[in-house]
């Protein structure tokens, strides 16, 4: 028996609705923590800014990922908790497809947190230019589901 590689074959699969959701968190320096809070970044409302970047990067997931197959996506949840040290985000995907979203929502988690990383580098460098604070973690899906009827 030949081994078969690429995509996964779901023409067999019934679209069910689908919700997947991830979080991760990146770690950074109080100053930078509160700079946040005050909306004092040079690059702009880092909430506002990661929100959308998040949303660009769930739909972009099959572009990224080549084994990801494209899907419709029905809704994106965006959450960004903040932390003494740490900014949380935790991104949620809906659809009514034949293969799941936790790639979705992987994805936007991830490029989120990527996203915070740049705006705030400024603030984050010590003096050789190293970020010896910063760090991105505990990336993970919190739940994944699938129903037999729609939300």
């Amino acid at each position: 028996m030949s081994k078969k590689e690429g995509m996964i074959d779901i023409s067999g699969k019934p679209p069910v609705a689908r919700e997947a959701k991830a979080c991760g968190r990146i770690f950074l320096r109080e100053e930078t923590i509160k700079a946040i809070m005050k909306s004092g970044i040079g690059k702009g409302d880092v909430r506002e800014i990661t929100k959308a970047v998040a949303l660009l990067a769930v739909k972009r997931t099959p572009e990224l990922l080549p084994f990801c197959h494209p899907i419709p996506i029905e809704w994106i949840g965006f959450d960004m908790n903040v932390g003494d040290n740490y900014v949380e985000v935790c991104v949620t995907v809906k659809t009514t497809a034949k293969t799941g979203v936790e790639m979705e929502a992987i994805v936007g988690t991830l490029t989120a947190l990527a996203n915070i990383w740049d705006m705030v580098k400024s603030l984050e460098k010590d003096e050789r230019g190293q970020y010896p604070v910063t760090r991105i973690t505990d990336v993970r899906v919190e739940f994944k589901h699938k129903s037999s009827t729609n939300y």
